[in-house]
């Protein structure tokens, strides 16, 4: 994956919905998905019974962890 940065207009704290996150990764939902059932990507938060949205703390987190291993070979 190549790297990927968070946009100046990416709070400190607070939540981001899946669109919000999928904009910032080169990824589609079923790939997040998947990444989110094996433990690579954080679980989103019930903000209600329908409503789920990830801390912008953990996608920080993400970012920084991709930003930080070597580009994978193509």
């Amino acid at each position: 994956m190549k790297k990927v940065t968070a946009p100046a207009t990416l709070p400190e704290t607070g939540f981001l919905r899946l669109r919000q996150v999928l904009a910032l990764f080169p990824i589609g939902p079923t790939r997040w998905y998947q990444g989110v059932k094996s433990g690579e990507f954080p679980a989103p938060i019930s903000l209600t019974p329908r409503v789920k949205a990830y801390r912008v703390s953990d996608i920080r987190a993400l970012l920084d962890k991709f930003n930080a291993q070597p580009p994978a070979a193509m």
